[in-house]
């Protein structure tokens, strides 16, 4: 199936891609060869290359939350400028984490530059993002910074949580929504409404966006968790049963264990707990959780929760026009095969 990509996807990069390239300028030189490699902007050996950079769904939401306050796409730039550094500084982190070796159909950075580089890269885009958001001449600048240190802490916790069920046989179900509501549904929920705090939004405008940028943030990774079993290598740039290699507890797994019986669990733990598993094992281990009801039990709680951020605009005044682009965007989050 084809999913049309929304076009306010492309108006975020035209809005906020020079500001973001204007912000990447400010670092110590040493540091723009990882970083703008980082970001698809140029090859290893610094050569620049055309396109490059993830979907945008963070500075598209920034942009469409200072719309909804009734401000210019302009005013939501800083905001989705620091979202999007804040997002990649966890994924070059990530990456070393997790000892992936490509992201987006590349090596990724450590793989290519270092461990070290890979690190301080990361470091230096989250201080980048706090003085995009101070310096930027806005109403409620001062709030977003805080709004999106609050974040920043919150998905370093659901990374935490993450890092230390990989240890564990088995995770419940309250535990893996809580990790990945920090994980994930912190920056989404403060991506859908830094702009309009930027903007100087009222409470409960902003209070509504960030509910349901939050619910947005759950179903996305929900849709990921799928993709890190299911995704095929060619869409999603990343090996088959990722998820399984890295012994993550993610939705599937989780919602295929409350089901297995006694003989399926001993079976999963067996497959996925000894070192980096086989490929035999990681292909039983997926057969499992499927027959389990992993897969579908993750793609309805990702209705779900659509369902319920398109309840929680239902709060807010906003412009049709904003109120239809967030919909769509959502849409695409969820139906996106990588």
């Amino acid at each position: 199936m084809i999913i049309s990509t929304p076009p306010v996807l492309a108006r975020a990069r035209d809005e906020a891609g020079p500001a973001m390239r204007a912000a990447v300028a400010k670092l110590l030189p040493e540091l723009h060869g990882p970083v703008q490699y980082h970001f698809g902007w140029a090859d290893v050996d610094g050569t620049p290359v055309p396109g490059g950079g993830g979907k945008g769904v963070r500075p598209a939401l920034a942009i469409l939350s200072a719309e909804a306050a009734g401000a210019p796409a302009t005013a939501g730039v800083p905001g989705a400028v620091a979202l999007e550094l804040v997002h990649n500084f966890s994924l070059l982190h990530d990456d070393v984490i997790d000892n992936d070796c490509e992201r987006r159909h590349r090596p990724t950075v450590w793989a290519l530059f270092g461990v070290g580089d890979a690190i301080i890269a990361g470091d230096a885009l989250l201080t980048l993002a706090l003085e995009v958001l101070f310096e930027a001449e806005a109403p409620g600048g001062t709030r977003a910074a805080a709004a999106l240190t609050r974040a920043t802490s919150a998905m370093i916790a659901g990374q935490v949580l993450d890092m230390t069920f990989e240890t564990r046989d088995a995770v419940s179900l309250d535990e893996c929504i809580t990790m990945e509501c920090g994980k994930t549904g912190a920056l989404l929920a403060c991506a859908a409404s830094i702009g309009a705090l930027m903007a100087g939004g009222d409470d409960r405008l902003v209070d509504a966006l960030a509910a349901y940028g939050r619910h947005l943030g759950l179903a996305f990774q929900a849709i990921d968790d799928v993709l890190g079993i299911w995704g095929a290598p060619a869409v999603t740039g990343k090996p088959a049963w990722s998820d399984l290699r890295q012994h993550k507890k993610a939705l599937p797994l989780v919602f295929a264990w409350e089901q297995a019986t006694g003989s399926e669990r001993r079976e999963l733990r067996d497959l996925l707990s000894n070192g980096t598993p086989t490929e035999p094992a990681m292909e039983r281990a997926a057969t499992i959780i499927e027959a389990r009801g992993g897969r579908e039990c993750a793609e309805s709680f990702a209705a779900r929760e659509l369902d319920a951020a398109f309840r929680a605009l239902g709060a807010a005044d906003l412009d049709r026009g904003v109120r239809a682009e967030l919909v769509e965007l959502a849409h695409f989050v969820v139906e996106r095969q990588s």
